[in-house]
């Protein structure tokens, strides 16, 4: 691959790392360029998830530096996504995903509306509102999720810590980081052993994706829920028209578009 190519992009991923440091979404720049690129679709997921690990790797570890992530009260939650991920990892090898593309524009959709019109996201924590088992069936749901099919998966993980485990915006953000981390792990080592990562361009994508991280967990701890609320609403949205906008997507098939 040419070297501007690759350098524009590192640039991409440095924009995608700052966004998906703050509110998830990366991909959803990241991979339509990597297949804009010339890559092939299999072996962009596998670069993607590569240069996505190391740059939420950096961000997890600087929401932690910076007191937002309690590893002793978390690592189980990350232990559930990381078991999720690879089981529907293994999943998607068996069964046709092409149900959830229908399904999740309508919950993209419900979850933008809840953070535009829903309780005003503060950094003060809550009352738990759902039982550590439950909690923890929960993100091992959404890991599989991330395993099976991905798209949206870190606005999941920060909605659900919001509401059922009562964290406030800067710290579900922050340990979404740790959980997205987890299931990002086991996916790479599938897609590895698979022999479907396109190791030089994902490591130059990797560093930027490091110091984009980096930048946009700063402005997540800066700024707090006044700038984590609209990107999630933004992010969710974006998602939403790029999965409709696909002429596959049975959505468009169900409602006769």
């Amino acid at each position: 691959m040419d070297i501007d190519l690759i350098a524009l992009l590192m640039l991409v991923a440095f924009c995608a790392g700052t966004i998906d440091a703050m509110a998830g979404g990366g991909g959803l720049i990241t991979i339509p360029a990597l297949l804009a690129a010339g890559v092939p679709p299999v072996m962009a997921l596998g670069t993607n998830k590569l240069q996505s690990a190391f740059g939420t790797a950096g961000a997890t570890f600087a929401f932690w530096r910076k007191g937002h992530i309690d590893l002793r009260r978390s690592w189980r939650l990350a232990l559930a996504s990381f078991g999720g991920a690879a089981v529907g990892a293994a999943l998607v090898q068996a069964i046709d995903p092409q149900f959830l593309a229908g399904l999740l524009p309508v919950l993209l959709v419900a979850m933008a509306l809840y953070f535009l019109f829903g309780p005003r996201l503060s950094d003060v924590d809550t009352h738990t509102r759902l039982a550590p088992a439950g909690l923890l069936l929960a993100v091992a749901a959404i890991g599989t999720y991330d395993g099976f099919f991905g798209p949206g998966t870190g606005s999941f993980f920060t909605l659900l810590l919001v509401t059922a485990a009562g964290m406030g915006a800067t710290r579900a953000v922050g340990h979404t980081k740790l959980l997205n981390l987890a299931s990002n792990l086991a996916g790479v080592i599938v897609l590895v052993a698979g022999g479907h990562v396109w190791w030089v361009l994902g490591l130059s994508m990797a560093v930027a994706s490091v110091a984009g991280g980096q930048l946009g967990a700063a402005l997540a701890i800066r700024f707090g829920g006044r700038a984590i609320r609209p990107l999630l609403v933004v992010v969710s949205l974006a998602l939403t028209v790029k999965l409709v906008a696909d002429p596959a997507n049975p959505l468009r098939v169900w409602l006769g578009i």
